[in-house]
């Protein structure tokens, strides 16, 4: 049987207190990765627990911190942290943002600044201070999460979806100035059955039908799960995947195939 096997490896994954991040960590511990998780939610909350629990159950060591990834200060901590307690990382999943929606007219120069410092900046950095650990693994592997809005957007979506563009850059020069030691690859997920993606559809009229006019726009007619992207991701850190670098892998149920009207 063939199998993913991440056991004896350590991975730090950003934004596990729900969505996309809980999702990815609790998939690489199923494939025996320890996980070092980080979220904005405190030590003792509800979502914190909920992710130390599905980590443990899967048979794997956790260990949640709560900080703000734009902190270089908290960064540091992060990474100090796991690297004290499993004396290695061999993975980083560099997941943590929130979507910052404007006009690119009535977007503030501090609604972009936030928004560069979180969706982009915070995974540069983070990397930085990742790279020699990663080295020392020698299969080293750095999962930066996109978005489908940096290939395809719409109106109101800047400066998230320019963030979101560079990401793709940000990709593709580390897997060259990093490689061979460390591959670099990005993940850009389109409609997954997130918390955010639940307040988006809440914000129409009819959650319901909106929810449903978009299920009907994908040629899987139905949205992601969040497991879905954790199984990419998995593959993608693995020894299966040791040719794959520098790329970025669009994972929306073939949305982006179809012409919108």
């Amino acid at each position: 049987m063939l199998t993913i096997n991440l056991k004896g490896k350590t991975a730090i994954v950003t934004g596990v207190s729900s969505g996309i991040g809980l999702g990815v960590a609790k998939v690489l511990a199923k494939a025996g990765c320890n996980i070092s998780g980080c979220g904005t939610s405190v030590e003792n909350s509800k979502a914190a627990l909920t992710f130390l629990k599905a980590i443990k159950e899967e048979g794997t060591e956790a260990l949640y911190t709560c900080l703000d990834v734009t902190s270089q200060q908290d960064r540091e901590h992060l990474v100090n942290k796991t690297s004290t307690t499993f004396s290695q990382i061999d993975i980083l999943v560099s997941n943590a943002g929130i979507n910052v929606f404007k006009g690119a007219k009535d977007c503030t120069e501090e609604q972009w600044e936030f928004n560069m410092s979180l969706n982009l900046k915070s995974h540069w950095a983070l990397s930085k201070l990742c790279k020699p650990y990663l080295e020392s693994s020698n299969n080293g592997v750095i999962i930066l999460m996109t978005s489908n809005h940096a290939y395809h957007s719409i109106p109101g979506c800047f400066p998230y979806n320019v963030a979101k563009t560079a990401i793709k850059g940000l990709v593709q020069s580390l897997a060259i100035e990093w490689g061979p030691k460390i591959r670099t690859v990005g993940i850009a997920p389109g409609f997954i059955d997130t918390p955010g993606n639940q307040k988006w559809f809440n914000s129409f009229p009819d959650a319901k039908a909106e929810r449903q006019r978009t299920i009907n726009m994908h040629p899987v007619k139905t949205l992601g799960t969040t497991e879905d992207v954790g199984y990419l991701c998995a593959f993608l850190a693995s020894d299966m995947a040791r040719f794959i670098s520098g790329t970025t892998y669009l994972i929306d149920g073939g949305r982006s195939a179809l012409m919108q009207d």
